[in-house]
């Protein structure tokens, strides 16, 4: 476990020396103390991106230079994957096969990413039709600049690659400030970079708490584009600082995501999809479906086998073999999904199962899988996002109804409908106002296509190359070719 900022290639204490604790959310125990990064080693961290983009090699190499060091990156967290996913799992809390699954991904996204990068050397330039026969014109794609990627603590490596991997492809240097409450393996991600030989400053990871570290990475004047994924409120304040100097922002911020099963609906399988929409990474996941919608007349035996199911759920440490639902993040976090289950039951919800810290469970932030029924449309619980393994019901009558009160939100990451009807099913994921609409499943992710959201759920897309784009900028290169004289201000260019 690491104790050092990677700024410029090298391994730095932090100016001030200050750490903080990093703590395993499944016993409470204090594992390691991670580095403290200040505005100062931000400073150190940009100055050497900007260098690095300014004076040194990555933009300037081909798509297909820099995709060997994706690729090398790649290789590098496959090679660590036991031990990366055991990290993850000690510091996030979610069951191992999860993490595992991550971290897969995350070297599945360097891999496609390098792909990527490689293209940029095919496409390189567009030919531009004029009006005007005497011009020619192209347009060119080049790196945006400094990026600077801010991420949450739900998917730590995974959320860092899907930045990290863009960025590097289009020829960006980057700042990586992870969330402080899960911070080992974007370290471990640097030191990948470094036995990749990556040239310094390409890549440079701070670490520390948001207020400070991720504010002043918000703040600095020599970061061109911001890269968020969290909540509401800190990606407004990332807005802000961003429009101050005019950057270039992506934001992946919140949901509140429906999920519409309709009557004609196999309910073993959407009970499953259900579950996995919410209790996955236990239901820390921003495009959880967390809003479910039953038709009528299988509301009842839709219920009842969900709340028999949901109780079958193995919780415990996340190491342990078979558990499929560890502890949440932190203490904080367990407290306000359990403040949210009390205000829903004070709002007029029920707790159909859960509802509470599981029994047996004196140490550790474990939260009981929740379904919650009768809940108030006007309540928090229906409307805002809980962030925890807590999910509503209610039921519907029609498929206007339905797509109704799916859209009546002001998220749009994500929404899911089910119906064994292709037709229907197709009709209400055109009508979800929504940037991810699951048809029959709930939370499958691909790296090949785009990923975020409508309304307040975000700003722009990840993934695919979609995630490209984020950190490419536009460039017209127009030229005069004409054998003829512009001839507007001097009539006659013969010499007297």
């Amino acid at each position: 476990m690491r104790n050092e900022l990677f700024i410029d290639g090298h391994w730095v204490k932090p100016v001030n020396g200050g750490t903080f604790p990093i703590v395993n959310p499944a016993t409470e125990e204090v594992v390691h103390h991670g580095p403290a990064g200040t505005a100062e080693d931000v400073d150190l961290a940009v100055r050497a991106a900007r260098r690095a983009f300014d004076q040194g090699p990555w933009p300037k190499m081909s798509g297909a230079e820099r995709a060997r060091y994706l690729r090398a990156m790649a290789a590098g967290i496959r090679n660590r994957l036991q031990e990366l996913a055991r990290l993850e799992t000690i510091d996030n809390g979610k069951p191992i096969p999860e993490a595992e699954w991550d971290i897969g991904d995350a070297a599945g996204c360097f891999d496609f990413y390098a792909d990527l990068a490689q293209e940029l050397d095919r496409k390189p330039v567009e030919a531009i039709a004029l009006a005007d026969a005497r011009f020619t014109s192209k347009a060119v794609r080049e790196p945006v600049g400094v990026a600077a990627a801010i991420i949450p603590w739900n998917y730590p490596l995974l959320m860092a690659a899907w930045k990290v991997a863009p960025a590097l492809a289009a020829g960006c240097t980057m700042v990586l400030k992870p969330a402080e409450l899960t911070s080992m393996t974007a370290m471990e991600l640097a030191a990948i970079a470094m036995a990749a030989d990556l040239p310094p400053g390409v890549l440079n990871v701070v670490t520390g708490a948001g207020p400070i570290a991720g504010q002043a990475l918000a703040d600095h004047p020599n970061v061109d584009k911001l890269a968020f994924t969290g909540s509401v409120p800190v990606g407004s304040k990332i807005m802000q600082a961003a429009a101050r100097d005019i950057k270039r922002v992506s934001l992946e911020l919140g949901g509140k995501s429906p999920f519409v099963v309709f009557e004609d609906s196999d309910i073993d399988a959407a009970v499953e999809w259900v579950m996995f929409g919410i209790f996955w990474n236990q239901g820390e996941v921003c495009s959880a479906t967390s809003r479910v919608l039953v038709q009528e007349s299988i509301y009842d035996r839709f219920l009842d086998r969900l709340i028999e199911e949901t109780g079958k759920i193995k919780i415990g440490d996340g190491q342990d073999p078979g558990v499929l639902l560890g502890p949440l993040v932190s203490r904080r976090q367990m407290d306000q999904v359990l403040s949210a289950i009390d205000k829903a039951r004070a709002d007029g919800a029920h707790v159909a199962v859960g509802g509470g810290r599981p029994a047996g469970f004196n140490r550790g932030f474990f939260v009981e899988p929740t379904v919650l029924v009768d809940v108030p449309l006007e309540s928090d619980a229906w409307n805002e996002e809980i962030f925890g393994p807590v999910v509503c019901l209610r039921p519907f009558a029609t498929e206007a109804e339905a797509v109704m009160l799916a859209n009546d939100s002001k998220f749009g990451l994500a929404a899911a409908v089910m119906s064994r009807d292709d037709a229907r099913a197709e009709r209400v994921a055109a009508a979800l106002r929504a940037g991810i609409v699951w048809i029959n499943c709930s939370q499958p992710t691909f790296t090949e296509a785009p990923w975020g959201g409508y309304k307040q759920s975000g700003i722009g897309r990840e993934l695919g190359r979609w995630g490209l784009e984020n950190y490419l900028e536009t460039k017209q290169i127009t030229r005069f070719a004409s054998a003829e004289p512009w001839g507007w201000y001097i009539k006659d260019s013969t010499l007297s």
